[in-house]
């Protein structure tokens, strides 16, 4: 399995740790959910984006009062 070694600063490590110690898990697990979640996060952005660009036409004809002047038909900013 692929590993890498990571450097920290020793206030950075110490930072790591206490995060770790605070959800119980060891420095090693932590850092490896830590970047699986991020990596799921974004996954969840993307996803959630694409989501709300699809609903956005329907959401703009059910709230016309919510639609961004800059978006209104075509007409100028104030």
């Amino acid at each position: 399995m692929p590993s890498l070694n990571v450097s920290f600063t020793d206030e950075e490590l110490e930072g790591v740790r206490a995060a770790a110690a605070a959800e119980g898990k060891s420095l090693k697990q932590y850092l490896h959910d830590l970047g699986v979640r991020e990596m799921q996060r974004q996954q969840f952005v993307v996803g959630a984006s694409a989501w709300a660009e699809r609903l956005r036409d329907e959401f703009d004809d059910a709230f016309p009062d919510e639609v961004p002047p800059s978006q209104r038909g075509g007409a100028a900013a104030a």
